[in-house]
């Protein structure tokens, strides 16, 4: 910002020029900044020039606010730091102060340079002095003008401000910090009506996310946490008023969620199939979503775990608060602690310089899904352990404790007590999450449910890719029913949108419209199915062989414990059977 007496440069220097031709001695005028506003004589030439290194004098009067005279230049003691001391050409110097108010603005000086200069200004020294004193109140009395057109152009600018930031809260508050003009907005966001006139105190967390800074207002004891920009810097030096242009830290997290969600949720009843098993699932689900505690979906990939989490949410008491996912397994190790917990500004080498708010932060007062658990390196499932027990967190860099509301729901595809006896996952980390564990059955052992999706994304994706569908044909639905689906739900997914991407304006997926490779695959899947020939024709063992193991693990479940039983079920040691699914899959390839 610019000083008052530069803003009224032309004023100043006629005054000098007044002094100058009654005193006959060179005159010039400083401001604050040690900046030569003006100048007479040897210092005409020298406006605008900055005095740093030569107004020793200037500084101790804009330091004390005394006037002073020096009658031997070069040997007073203000002079001894002045680099011009042995050689200075000057025989005498006043300087006088230009005060407003309180605020010393500025020097104005008279410098003698010759004898009979001196001996003019000790002729009648109290002249000068009554001189230089009435010419100060006059440049003082200008810049209380212009100080006065600051201020209404502050008030301008306060004005401008808010407008730009309608969308935002606003609080203007006054030296006192009492609140003297309030947005709507701001009055929403807080829950206060009456604001104005009530004292706010502000407080900077230290913590910057999304390019904003984060506060603690705190409003007759009650505490809100926001994040926005404090702007005393648009008012003048004097002017202690503050702008405070906010948003809820609640509504910045809402926005920040809408912008980064990809969660699409489901309800309980929207979960495709009326098998046993399938029923059973929705019990379940409908049961667990009433409860607090941490559950844990274990099942194949491709069986529903997110879509399960999401009925979970759907059908509990915290279905308006936020459904946060994050994959585990997609992100990279180095990256995963910031993604969950977030950061702020200059945490780490190499962070966004705007910071980031993690999902933990972001899930607060709802649901977070943590899927495929089992991915977690083992120095984060520390942290994660310790957030679960206690209910809090710290950002990455950051001294704010977080206090967290939250209900977790995990979920993976692997064993994790077989990871437990590897030491790959802590096992006081599976307890915590193990409080209600859920199991998805894979498709294959409810096969009752096949038709029932088939014909469902059949119908999306007809509508999707705008065909009309007319229905699947009983011997295409046999071939569906009779494959084994290792990539479950999402691989019938996949191939009904293969199929209907071939269908012809018939309307009809037969198996002119399936994947090559699939009923490739599935002439071999079928054969589990195969009764006994009683033709005359020998099957082979190794054929029978297949179909029993293969019908042994759809019944007893393809987990480590229902091989067990299903070794068990065949009469053979368990690394026996794990010997034959390996033949077994050099030979289907």
């Amino acid at each position: 910002m610019s000083s008052i007496l530069l803003d009224i440069q032309d004023t100043v220097s006629k005054y000098a020029d007044i002094i100058s031709q009654i005193s006959g001695v060179d005159v010039e005028v400083v401001d604050s900044d040690l900046y030569r506003v003006a100048g007479t004589g040897i210092f005409r030439d020298k406006v605008n020039q900055h005095m740093a290194q030569e107004g020793h004098v200037y500084s101790l009067v804009l330091k004390t606010g005394e006037r002073k005279i020096v009658y031997d230049p070069g040997k007073d003691p203000v002079c001894q730091t002045c680099r011009s001391k042995t050689c200075c050409k000057e025989q005498i110097e006043i300087s006088m102060p230009v005060r407003l108010k309180q605020q010393i603005i500025g020097v104005i000086g008279i410098v003698g340079s010759t004898q009979a200069q001196k001996q003019r200004i000790l002729s009648d020294e109290k002249l000068y002095l009554d001189l230089l004193e009435q010419i100060a109140d006059f440049i003082a009395s200008k810049a209380k003008e212009v100080q006065k057109l600051r201020e209404k152009d502050f008030l301008i600018d306060v004005l401008n401000y808010t407008m730009a930031h309608i969308e935002q809260g606003v609080l203007i508050l006054g030296a006192d910090d009492v609140v003297t003009t309030a947005s709507s907005v701001a009055k929403r966001q807080l829950e206060i009506e009456d604001i104005q006139g009530k004292r706010v105190t502000i407080t900077h967390t230290g913590d910057r996310l999304e390019n904003q800074s984060e506060f603690r207002l705190n409003v007759e004891g009650k505490e809100f946490l926001v994040m926005g920009y404090l702007s005393p810097q648009i008012q003048p030096q004097d002017h202690d008023a503050k702008v405070l242009v906010f948003r809820n830290a609640q509504e910045v997290h809402n926005k920040y969620y809408e912008m980064t969600t990809t969660v699409h949720p489901s309800a309980c009843e929207n979960i495709i199939g009326s098998s046993p098993r399938t029923l059973q699932l929705k019990e379940k689900i409908l049961k667990v979503a009433q409860s607090k505690s941490t559950v844990l979906i274990t099942g194949e990939s491709g069986t529903g775990k997110e879509m399960v989490a999401t009925a979970i949410w759907n059908a509990s008491k915290r279905k308006n608060g936020r459904f946060v996912a994050i994959n585990c397994a997609a992100i990279p190790e180095a990256l995963l602690e910031s993604e969950l917990f977030g950061y702020v500004k200059g945490a780490f080498t190499g962070a966004d310089p705007s910071g980031r708010i993690g999902k933990f932060e972001l899930a607060n007062n709802g649901m977070i899904f943590l899927d495929e658990i089992g991915d977690m390196p083992l120095f984060l499932q520390s942290k994660l352990l310790r957030v679960l027990q206690e209910r809090k967190l710290a950002r990455i860099g950051s001294n704010q404790i977080i206090p967290l509301d939250i209900r977790v729901i995990a979920a993976t595809n692997k064993d994790l007590k077989e990871m437990i006896r590897q030491k790959k996952f802590r096992e006081d980390l599976y307890y915590r999450l193990n409080v209600i564990p859920l199991t998805i059955p894979p498709l294959r052992e409810r096969r009752e449910d096949i038709e029932e999706l088939a014909v469902f994304f059949a119908k999306r994706y007809a509508n999707l890719f705008e065909k009309r569908f007319w229905k699947i044909t009983d011997s295409t639905m046999q071939i569906l029913k009779a494959y084994r689906w290792e990539g479950n739900v999402r691989e019938l997914e996949n191939v009904i949108e293969f199929m209907v991407n071939m269908m012809g304006e018939d309307g009809i997926l037969d198996e002119e419209t399936m994947p090559r490779d699939f009923q490739e695959k599935t002439s071999l899947s079928t054969l589990e199915a195969a009764p006994v020939s009683t033709d005359g024709v020998i099957t082979p063992l190794k054929t029978l062989e297949s179909a029993e193991i293969r019908k042994a693990l759809r019944l007893c479940g393809d987990s480590t414990q229902g091989k067990k039983e299903a070794a068990k079920q065949l009469g053979i040691g368990l690394a026996t059977l794990y010997r034959k699914l390996e033949d077994l899959e050099k030979f289907s390839n």
